[in-house]
């Protein structure tokens, strides 16, 4: 997918992040999102090339993931002016609600929507920090069709492409267009 960004932007975004060594557990090289979220500079050009890419598949709302999602994606429903909704864990979300169950490489995990938030047929993009193994977002994309909305696209800051993420989401919507702003092969970088 292209982005508003050149080469050097992108080049430089990669290299702003600080990468953590055996977080969160031993042999996984972290990429710290934190790092890019104190300059304003780097926010603003995330932030504005995700929107441009977002505004393309015309969504009507963006649903965001716990808890970092939640940081990437209010900021992209201001700039185009669209609403936000939060999946979140069991307890933390009041009133009506919707369940998704799914499987994790050691347990299990449930994400829940607030059932009258978004409307059968809208368009939705989801929203996190990383695209990696992809078994959230995949969740979360199941959980949105169980409401009937449309999930039109998935957009992360960054993605580990060696991983299976984008083909995990592929598999439950192939008709969804995944995005990410920077690419990273897994440990390597």
């Amino acid at each position: 997918m292209s982005f508003p960004l050149s080469a050097e932007q992108s080049a430089g975004l990669k290299k702003q992040m600080r990468t953590v060594p055996d977080f969160p557990k031993k042999g996984i090289k972290f990429k710290d999102l934190a790092t890019l979220l104190i300059d304003p500079d780097a926010m603003e050009l995330i932030y504005k090339s995700l929107a441009a890419r977002c505004a393309e598949l015309k969504p009507d709302y963006f649903v965001l993931l716990e808890a970092r999602g939640f940081l990437v994606g209010t900021p992209l429903g201001l700039l185009l002016h669209k609403g936000v909704v939060m999946l979140r864990k069991p307890g933390k979300l009041p009133g009506k609600l919707v369940a998704f169950k799914y499987d994790l490489e050691y347990g299990s995990d449930t994400l829940t929507i607030q059932v009258d938030l978004v409307k059968p047929g809208s368009r939705v993009i989801i929203i996190d920090d990383l695209l990696a193994t992809g078994g959230t977002a995949a969740a979360a994309a199941h959980l949105l069709a169980n409401v009937g909305a449309n999930v039109v696209g998935a957009g992360f800051i960054s993605e580990l492409t060696s991983l299976p993420g984008r083909s995990k989401l592929a598999s439950t919507n192939a008709a969804m267009e995944v995005f990410s702003l920077l690419q990273f092969d897994s440990n390597m970088e």
